[in-house]
C-alpha cells in the first residue's frame, strides 16, 4: 500500500534508497516538492546524472528508456532515470518495461516515476509492481478544512507565527491553491522577519490589488480580460520570468475547464464536476461563463496549445514562446471565437 509522506521522508533519510519509486498526485505542489525531496536525497548517495522522459501519449518510444536503463554511463556515474506521466497511465509497452525493472533493477538506477494524475481506476499491475518491489507515495489534494493546518506548518516552517485569523484571511486569499500559498508564504518570509502575525497584519501582506502573477494572469483570461491577462504577461515578461515557468497553472485550469466540459457535454452533472475539479465556491460563476464561452473542442485545443509552447520552451520545437503564451491566453479569455488563433486550429 502506498506510504505516508513522514514514511517517505524517514526513507530518503536512510542509507539505501529504493530502486524505483512512485510519486502520485492530483495537486502540482505536493508532487513538485516530493520529487524534488528525492532528488537531492539521490544526489546525497551519489546519483549525479538524471534523464527524463516526458510520456506525451501513446505514441511514445518506450525502446528509448529501456535502452537508457540499461546503457552504461559516460560518466560511470550513479543515475536517476525519470519519468513523468501526465495522465497517470503509460501504454502496455511502458507497463510492461516498468514491471521488468521492478523484477530486476539496473545497478546503480534508480527509477523516478511522477504521475499528475491519479484515481483508483489507475491501480494496475505495474503500480503494484512498485508498490512491492520499491516505494509508492500517493499524495491526495488537501480538503477546504485541512488547508489552514497545512498553511500553519508551513509558515512555521519557514520561522513565522500567525494567529488563526490571520491564518484564515491567508485561507480565503489562496483558494486552496497550494502553489499560490507556497508563493505567498515565500513573499511573507521578506516582508515580516518576525513576530506573530495578526488578521490586519496578513491582510496588508497578501494584498494583491497591483501584483502581477500568474495566477492573476490566468484569473483575468477566464473572466474574460484579455486586456488584463496580457498585461500582466508583459510584466511577468519584463521581470525576467520564463514561459515555461508561467505555463503550470493555466494549463491545471484549462485541464480543469475541458473536464467539466465534458461532463456537460455528456449531460453529466455540472456541479459535481466542478467540486471534482476543486473549483472552489467564489470562482463556479467565472468558471460557468467561460464553459458558455467554450466547448469541449475548445479547451482541448487551448491544451494543446499548452504542450506547443511547452515544447518550444524545451528547444523541441521553433517558435516565439512568448507570442504562442499571448495567443494562447486571448484564447482562453474570448472562447471559440478566438480558435483560429491557436495553432491547432
Amino acid at each position: 500500500m502506498p506510504v505516508s509522506a513522514a514514511q517517505f521522508q524517514r526513507c530518503l533519510d536512510s542509507q539505501e534508497l529504493p530502486a524505483v519509486v512512485l510519486i502520485a498526485s492530483n495537486e502540482p505542489l505536493l508532487r513538485l516538492e516530493a520529487a524534488d525531496a528525492f532528488r537531492a536525497a539521490a544526489r546525497k548517495q551519489g546519483f549525479a546524472e538524471r534523464e527524463v522522459f516526458d510520456v506525451d501519449g501513446a505514441s511514445f518510444d518506450w525502446s528509448r528508456v529501456s535502452q537508457s536503463a540499461h546503457a552504461m554511463s559516460l560518466f560511470a556515474s550513479r543515475r536517476i532515470i525519470e519519468l513523468r506521466l501526465p495522465s497517470g497511465r503509460p501504454s502496455k509497452d511502458g507497463e510492461a518495461f516498468i514491471q521488468s525493472f521492478c523484477a530486476q533493477p539496473t545497478p546503480d538506477v534508480l527509477l523516478l516515476i511522477v504521475a499528475d494524475e491519479w484515481s483508483k481506476k489507475h491501480e494496475k499491475p505495474w503500480s503494484t509492481a512498485v508498490d512491492q518491489q520499491g516505494m509508492f507515495l500517493l499524495l491526495w489534494p488537501l480538503k477546504a478544512q485541512e488547508m489552514a493546518g497545512w498553511l500553519g506548518r508551513r509558515l512555521r516552517a519557514h520561522g513565522l507565527h500567525a494567529t488563526d485569523e490571520a491564518i484564515a484571511q491567508l485561507v480565503e486569499r489562496v483558494e486552496g491553491n497550494l502553489l499560490a500559498a507556497a508563493q505567498e508564504i515565500d513573499k511573507l518570509v521578506l516582508l515580516q522577519p518576525g513576530g506573530m502575525m495578526d488578521e490586519t497584519q496578513m491582510a496588508s501582506l497578501v494584498a494583491d490589488s497591483a501584483r502581477f502573477d500568474v495566477f492573476s494572469m490566468t484569473e483575468a483570461a477566464i473572466q474574460s480580460d484579455p486586456a488584463r491577462a496580457l498585461r500582466i504577461l508583459a510584466s511577468l515578461r519584463a521581470e525576467g520570468q520564463l514561459v515555461p515557468a508561467l505555463l503550470s497553472w493555466p494549463t491545471l485550469q484549462i485541464q480543469a475547464l475541458l473536464s467539466i466540459a465534458e461532463a456537460d457535454e455528456r449531460g453529466g452533472n455540472v456541479s459535481q464536476a466542478m467540486k471534482n475539479a476543486r473549483i472552489w465556491d467564489s470562482k463556479v460563476e467565472e468558471f460557468k461563463r467561460a464553459l458558455r464561452r467554450g466547448d469541449r473542442a475548445h479547451y482541448q485545443a487551448l491544451l494543446v496549445q499548452c504542450a506547443h509552447i511547452e515544447r518550444i520552451g524545451k528547444g523541441r520545437e521553433a517558435g516565439d514562446p512568448w507570442q504562442e503564451m499571448e495567443r494562447l491566453l486571448v484564447a482562453l479569455a474570448q472562447g471559440r471565437n478566438a480558435r483560429r488563433l491557436l495553432r491547432s486550429a
